[in-house]
């Protein structure tokens, strides 16, 4: 059997499968979509090399689609467990066996500093590399280094990964004219944008270590032994509380945003069935049941949805002594808005010099801002609740009234 079109799609349709199935989710590299994107690029720099044969070229796809199978047992030897599937798929279909000994070698000359040997070797190679000269470096470059995060816990700071990057980049040469002519300008590109982030890192992590070394030696000559022990909690957990204090906020809006739709709607409903229902009842005494029992939900949701949003203020007060046992939470004004301006700002002075009062403070106010959200959507569920069950009961108590009448 030789190589056909037919025989290219039955290879695609089985490595997608193959990847579904054998590797792991962790190879967010490695992937299927970065194999589709060589294939791509095999067709692509093969249908340029005019002395490329149409069957030469599916052999670079049968071989690009096949390249990466090898990683459902990790990233060693993976060329080797790649060339094997493939043997096994190809024999399987009965394919030629100099064709697969041919697919065979143009997947093992991925591996890593091999040499080509022949031009099918060469465009092989500038495919799986061909992600280097296009808009997708950025993202698969944080790809490759999440993916050896997760699958070998190597783990790079910024300037080691760039300082990697840029070595690599600068070291790589594309070994064919044509994909020298497709990917070279981008490529260059992206290391003039690497060497920029390289410098940015650099700056940034020595300006870092310099300023870590004043505060020391800062430290070491002016400040007593008890504030040495303050909590050095740096950036991250900066953003921590500042994407968390964000979320309660959104969350409340959305609270009361719903809150104040029930308010509407039951008011307009209430409205409707006082000045049209009601009066009728008169007429149709059996009306009487299912209008004051939808006045009644109605009513009921009202109630629910002002006590999501009803305010609850506290005493507004504390003393000094409280700030200095640490008890107070100043961040929020219902602890503070009957305090004396002087002892709030001394209060506010004294929680800002102690990291810890300050940490210590935002987790109570985050807590208590959760408290606050768990009433409010407590409120709601039972308002949303009682409106739906009340309104199709209600409506089906309309129903049957009406059936009844007629």
């Amino acid at each position: 059997m030789e190589v056909n079109r037919e025989l290219v799609q039955q290879v695609q349709a089985y490595v997608h499968s193959f990847y579904q199935e054998h590797i792991s989710d962790k190879f967010v590299f490695h992937n299927v979509e970065h194999t589709d994107s060589v294939v791509k690029a095999v067709r692509l720099i093969g249908e340029k090399m005019e002395r490329i044969p149409e069957s030469d070229i599916q052999l670079l796809e049968i071989a690009a689609w096949f390249h990466d199978t090898g990683y459902d047992q990790g990233a060693v030897d993976h060329e080797k467990r790649s060339a094997d599937y493939a043997e096994t798929f190809l024999a399987e279909v009965g394919l030629h066996i100099d064709l697969i000994e041919k697919i065979k070698a143009i997947i093992l000359s991925t591996r890593r500093f091999f040499e080509p040997t022949n031009e099918l070797e060469q465009i092989m190679r500038d495919a799986d590399f061909s992600h280097l000269g296009s808009e997708q470096y950025w993202d698969r470059c944080s790809r490759l280094r999440q993916e050896l995060l997760m699958t070998q816990q190597d783990f790079k700071t910024e300037v080691e990964w760039a300082t990697y990057e840029v070595d690599f980049m600068t070291r790589h040469q594309f070994h064919t004219l044509i994909a020298r002519g497709l990917y070279d300008q981008d490529k260059a590109r992206n290391i003039r944008r690497l060497k920029k982030y390289f410098k940015r890192v650099q700056l940034a992590d020595e300006g870092t270590e310099l300023l870590e070394k004043k505060k020391k030696k800062k430290k070491k000559k002016d400040v007593p032994d008890k504030e040495l022990k303050q909590l050095n909690l740096g950036r991250g957990v900066e953003t921590m509380y500042r994407t968390t204090y964000r979320t309660h906020v959104n969350l409340s809006s959305i609270a009361d945003n719903k809150a104040n739709i029930m308010l509407s709607i039951n008011a307009i409903i209430i409205s409707i069935v006082v000045s049209n229902l009601v009066p009728r009842i008169q007429d149709n005494r059996l009306l009487a049941v299912p209008t004051f029992t939808l006045l009644a939900v109605c009513l009921l949701a009202l109630v629910f949805a002002i006590l999501s949003t009803r305010p609850k203020v506290t005493e507004g007060k504390f003393s000094r002594e409280d700030i200095r046992k640490k008890k107070s939470n100043l961040l929020f004004f219902g602890n503070f808005y009957n305090m004396e301006i002087d002892d709030f700002h001394w209060g506010m002075m004294e929680m800002i010099k102690d990291s810890d009062f300050l940490y210590s403070s935002m987790t109570r106010d985050l807590y208590y801002l959760g408290v606050v959200l768990a009433k409010k959507y407590k409120y709601l569920r039972i308002c949303y609740g009682v409106f739906m069950y009340g309104l199709i009961a209600s409506v089906l108590a309309f129903a049957a009234i009406f059936m009844f009448t007629g």
